[in-house]
């Protein structure tokens, strides 16, 4: 089928749009996330205790305290502290703390940094308003840029894995559909043992083979998803074969290399781009349960597959948006690759 005929017929199912432009949306949103998101630390891993499981809208004032000022009750590795209210006065800065008990409020003496400014310089400087639209996670974090910067990994899986696949399914599948013989022979056996092993467990296998880590987690997927990639090529290639214009080609000497590449390989695009697409999903949710067991992208790397991992038990106490918000995201993610798949296979079809 012409390929710009295909992308009319995806154009005309709405569920495979829309699917197409959330993946999109998702895409430039992890490209971008560092830009994008409210807290722009490395990792997004700006922690704070006090304001730990803050629900969804939660907001604050936070004061940034200059280097110059010493004092005990910042947190550690952090100049910042969250305040319910704030008053200045006889050049003190008065505040209650959240998350704490006491009524009486703590004092920071800013007289040094009011002989440069004045009090209104000083409360745009160092004084805003700060609102966590998704919370904060067990450990003052805030979730909604957790998020952002989490769909990084997912994408980037999805990716790695489909072009790991994408590379070895394609040259196995090519080589073994076209020349046949004992080669294919031992390509089928290598297919029908990799489909004999789960492949969460295979992918288990592989990782604690390579270590835990982020390539390591992407190779170990990535390596377990070409057997469905170089299936669908050797079957399309012994099809092919016997087409009239593979044959012609063969009669006027080209050689194997040649037909492979620029006849052969052009008529596959239609399949690998719909098998891409269900991979890409498989890749998603296999990482997600990596995280979830504790042997995927390791912290503080945020995954939404670790972020359900590290709230699942909130579900009982009332904070079940902790674990919530970080699943709807993958499945989200998942069902608009399975959708934009099916709809891929019914673009491309012939008979559509």
């Amino acid at each position: 089928m012409n390929f710009k005929i295909a992308i009319k017929n995806l154009f005309k199912d709405y569920w495979g749009y829309l699917s197409l432009v959330y993946i999109l949306i998702i895409t430039l949103i992890s490209i971008f996330a560092y830009w994008i998101s409210p807290d722009s630390s490395p990792n997004a891993n700006q922690m704070n205790l006090k304001i730990h499981s803050k629900p969804p809208g939660f907001s604050t004032f936070k004061i940034k305290i200059p280097q110059n000022l010493k004092i005990d009750q910042l947190p550690i590795l952090s100049n910042e502290i969250f305040v319910k209210d704030y008053n200045i006065e006889n050049n003190k800065l008065f505040y209650s703390e959240v998350g704490s008990f006491s009524k009486e409020k703590k004092e920071i003496n800013i007289t040094e940094i009011l002989k440069d400014i004045d009090i209104k310089e000083f409360e745009l400087k160092y004084i805003n308003k700060v609102t966590f639209y998704f919370g904060t996670d067990k450990y003052g974090r805030d979730m909604l840029s957790r998020m952002i910067i989490g769909s990084r990994v997912s994408i980037s899986i999805g990716f790695v894995a489909v072009i790991i696949s994408l590379i070895i399914g394609i040259l196995i599948g090519l080589t073994s559909g076209y020349f046949g013989g004992w080669f294919d022979n031992f390509i089928m056996w290598l297919i029908n043992v990799f489909w004999a092993i789960p492949t969460l467990l295979l992918v288990i296998a592989i990782t604690i083979s390579l270590g835990k880590g982020y390539w390591q987690v992407f190779f170990a997927v990535g390596l377990t998803m070409w057997v469905e990639v170089a299936r669908l090529v050797r079957g399309q290639v012994r099809t092919l074969k016997e087409k009239l214009f593979i044959q012609s080609a063969q009669v006027l000497g080209f050689s194997s290399y040649r037909i492979m590449l620029n006849h052969i390989l052009p008529n596959l695009l239609g399949p690998l781009i719909v098998i891409s697409a269900a991979n890409f999903a498989s890749a998603i949710l296999i990482e997600s349960g990596l995280s979830f067991l504790g042997i995927g992208v390791q912290p503080p790397i945020p995954s939404w597959g670790g972020m359900v991992k590290d709230h699942f038990r909130y579900i009982i106490i009332g904070k079940e948006y902790l674990a919530i918000l970080p699943g709807l995201a993958i499945m989200s993610l998942v069902l608009s690759f399975m959708i934009l798949g099916n709809s891929l296979r019914d673009a491309f079809d012939v008979r559509s």
